[in-house]
């Protein structure tokens, strides 16, 4: 097995060309004999199309004279491919090929040459071994450098064959060779892996929760990479990165300014630490999207106005928040202007956390500058207000970790200092002493990965992938008008419909927009005040911007201002169908399906899932028997869909949710928050103490919930513990109940909601409610007042 690849961009491969071409077919002969593969490109284009696709590159030899083999600008080929290479790769050691022949001569080079490689090659100045050691050598350095500094002390462990003395138990994989059963497992994973399973008496590998060692050097690494002052490793997901900030940053009784918007993991932080939250509520469109929480909304008067009117905040420990958390991005995709958040929000709480579970990616491409939490530092936020910030990073989402991958980065402010050796008590008491260490890895792989322009390189494409698909959907639709042969196109994408080059002032349809203008101008995403595409309210100019990586298609029904339409296709039909077809997107609501451009992307990719756009219209303008576009559906529950039609089931469906009003439901539901009776930790402690008892909707006008409820879509708690049911006319019981009504009306697309139990017999939700005894007097026999912000 090769040890690395070397590129050879030197012309056309040499065979016959004399003293030179045979002198470089034998520097290529021992180079493969050292172990090295080697990759000819005869063209500048070709040398370039090497570097986008082979990650495996450990050197470069490139020819300054190398042909063009296409556009021909007015440098050499050999220079775009020494660009190339720098644009691609950190510290590649590329050698240039000068020969005696050429015009060129070191003195005529440009001095940025220089700086892009390591050395020269004139190929009959010194012997072949000599030439090939050195091309070699240059390529095992690098190999050896590129690794981050927990895997390459893993490798070097794994490498040394110790014998496990230590758990875990299977020893390496020692264990599974024991069992038929385990031995299919060890033949399905491998021995690499197994021997990678490692305890944390494993001295030499430091300790995850000391920082110490190679564990320690690689939170250091990350930490620099992702410009924090301090990084943390957390293993369990970002949910616990999210507990683990939140036990830390604020205690019993204290206040949390909270997103109404956010994980539950956040609200789970709160039960844990005892705080006594306070919302801010997002917006919302009329997809039923989440929106941002609005400029106006996180002023200082106004989050001074929402404590003075929180009846949990009356005997709170202090008058102040300790602790404010917002989601950024939203799981749509909507990302902050996060140092105008910062400035907004310091007045009000010394601590501010930025849960970018789905960002991490961000503080690599220059379209999302300033839109992250770490760009809130001194240099963009100077003076002694500024607050300390924390973000928790789902770093596996759309980074390349494991699952359950994630990191905690702080940037400190003298106004709230974070002490190391106490944010490690929380650590610990998240944290696990049995850690995988191939997880662990690819955290640090994952931040060595976005180290030096291979960081931009990688998000680019992604950003690239997501625009030339977005564009795509828009002209399928105008070429099948075009047509005129087959019914109008009826699937969108949630943009803009046209963009402003602001260099020009020209304006452009999007699907006809640059690319280049789309992936680099952060101005084509902003969400402009009061523009109908986006549909929310309360804006102002730059607060948000859309990611274009998270694309949003949108089925016909409603629009982003709440206009229904006569007849619509739910998402959920198209989701259900999609998933026959092999692809499973992010997120389904009433009427838009969220799905993901991450560096895993492609266009053969992203093209099967146009297709499959194409076919299901091509069965619905056919009015196809159910039967045969969702054959699980209809044999799951024949009695409801046998004899229907795709048509027929998207007609009835839309009906339902335009009937009861669904969407508008859900945005009144999370506008006019519940009234807050008790904290979450008290209701959590009543929970496992049996203080708690199962309520039918029907009967649960005036209770107080015991428990989260979070319905999915949107995923967001609607209903958190300690909060009143409110009447049984109010926001929140009417939304609940026109979801128990959809999921009785069409079995087999249910909602997903955590909190609710559902009687299989007769569909009734039921919810976790204090028992009356509990409750108190005056709370008993009382329905809530809604909270209107």
């Amino acid at each position: 097995m090769a040890v690395g690849t070397v590129l050879f961009a030197l012309g056309q491969d040499p065979r016959d060309q004399g003293a030179r071409g045979e002198q470089l077919r034998r520097i290529r002969a021992a180079l493969e004999a050292d172990g090295l593969e080697v990759r000819w490109a005869g063209t500048a284009a070709d040398a370039r199309a090497v570097l986008r696709t082979e990650a495996g590159l450990a050197a470069a030899v490139v020819a300054w004279d190398l042909p063009a083999g296409g556009h021909a600008g007015d440098e050499p080929g050999g220079a775009s491919v020494l660009r190339g290479a720098g644009r691609r790769f950190k510290d590649l050691p590329v050698f240039l090929v000068l020969t005696d022949e050429a015009d060129e001569d070191l003195d005529r080079l440009p001095l940025w040459v220089a700086e892009s490689v390591v050395g020269y090659v004139w190929p009959l100045e010194d012997t072949p071994g000599f030439i090939a050691g050195r091309i070699s050598g240059a390529a095992r350095t690098y190999r050896e450098a590129v690794l981050p500094p927990f895997f390459k002390a893993l490798r070097r462990f794994d490498d040394a064959h110790e014998y496990s003395w230590h758990t875990p138990a299977h020893a390496g994989g020692v264990a599974f060779l024991k069992s038929p059963v385990g031995r299919a497992f060890f033949d399905h994973y491998g021995e690499r892996l197994l021997r990678s399973d490692l305890s944390l008496s494993v001295e030499e590998l430091g300790s995850l929760f000391e920082h110490t060692g190679p564990i320690g050097d690689a939170e250091r690494n990350a930490a620099r990479i992702f410009g924090a002052d301090r990084t943390y490793f957390v293993l369990h997901g970002n949910s616990t990165a999210d507990r683990m900030v939140g036990h830390f940053c604020v205690s019993r009784d204290e206040i949390a300014l909270v997103d109404r918007n956010c994980h539950k993991s956040v609200l789970h932080g709160l039960v844990l630490s005892g705080a006594r939250p306070v919302y801010l509520v997002p917006t919302r469109n009329g997809y039923g999207l989440a929106g941002p929480v609005p400029p106006a909304e996180t002023a200082a008067d106004a989050v001074a106005g929402h404590v003075a009117r929180n009846p949990l905040a009356t005997d709170a420990a202090h008058p102040h928040a300790e602790y404010a958390v917002i989601t950024n991005s939203t799981y749509d995709g909507l990302c902050y202007d996060a140092v105008r958040v910062a400035r907004q929000l310091a007045p009000s709480t010394p601590r501010l956390h930025f849960d970018e579970a789905w960002f991490a990616y961000a503080r690599f491409h220059p379209l999302y500058a300033g839109r992250y939490a770490m760009s809130v530092g001194p240099d963009t936020f100077p003076g002694p207000d500024r607050p300390t910030v924390f973000s928790t990073q789902s770093t596996h989402k759309l980074l390349a970790a494991l699952s359950q991958s994630a990191m905690v980065h702080i940037r400190d402010a003298p106004r709230a200092p974070v002490d190391h050796e106490l944010f490690n008590e929380a650590f610990m008491m998240h944290g696990t002493t049995s850690p995988l260490y191939p997880a662990l890895a690819s955290l640090d792989v994952a931040a060595g990965m976005m180290d030096g322009p291979q960081g931009r390189w990688l998000i680019d494409e992604g950003i690239t992938e997501a625009v030339r698909f977005r564009q795509a959907v828009v002209r399928t639709g105008r070429r099948i008008t075009a047509a005129g042969d087959r019914p109008d196109w009826f699937f969108g994408v949630w943009q803009p419909d046209t963009v402003t080059d602001p260099s020009t002032g020209a304006p452009h349809d999007f699907a006809d927009a640059p690319p280049d203008l789309l992936r680099t101008e952060p101005s084509c995403w902003e969400l402009a005040p009061d523009a109908a595409w986006h549909g929310f309210p309360g804006l102002t100019e730059g607060h948000c911007m859309l990611d274009p990586v998270k694309v949003t298609l949108t089925c016909p029904g409603i629009d982003a201002t709440g206009h229904w339409s006569d007849t619509g296709i739910p998402a959920r039909v198209l989701t259900a169908y999609l998933a026959t077809r092999g692809i499973v997107v992010e997120k389904t609501d009433s009427y838009t399906t969220l799905v993901l451009f991450s560096m895993g992307i492609t266009k053969g990719k992203w093209g099967t899932l146009l297709d499959a756009l194409m076919d299901f219209k091509a069965l619905y303008d056919a009015d196809a028997p159910l039967d045969r576009v969702l054959p699980g559906v209809v044999d799951r529950h024949p009695r409801r869909y046998a004899g229907t039609t795709l048509a027929e089931l998207c007609h009835s469906m839309h009906r339902h949710l335009r009937d009861t009003d669904l969407v508008t439901l859900l945005d009144t539901a999370f506008r006019e928050l519940p009234e807050p009776v008790a904290p979450p930790q008290h209701c959590y402690q009543r929970l496992i103490r049996g203080g708690t008892e199962r309520v039918r909707l029907a009967d649960a006008a005036g209770r107080v919930a015991a428990a989260m409820v979070t319905v999915t879509p949107p995923g967001i708690p609607v209903l958190m513990p300690g909060e009143s049911t409110g009447a049984a006319d109010g926001p929140l019981l009417r939304y609940l109940r026109a979801l128990e009504s959809f999921d009785r009306a069409f079995p087999g697309f249910r909602s997903e909601t955590h909190g609710v139990t559902v009687d299989e017999e007769t569909g009734d939700y039921g919810i976790a409610c204090l028992r009356a005894d509990e409750e108190g007097p005056s709370r008993a026999s009382a329905p809530g007042r809604p909270v209107t912000r």
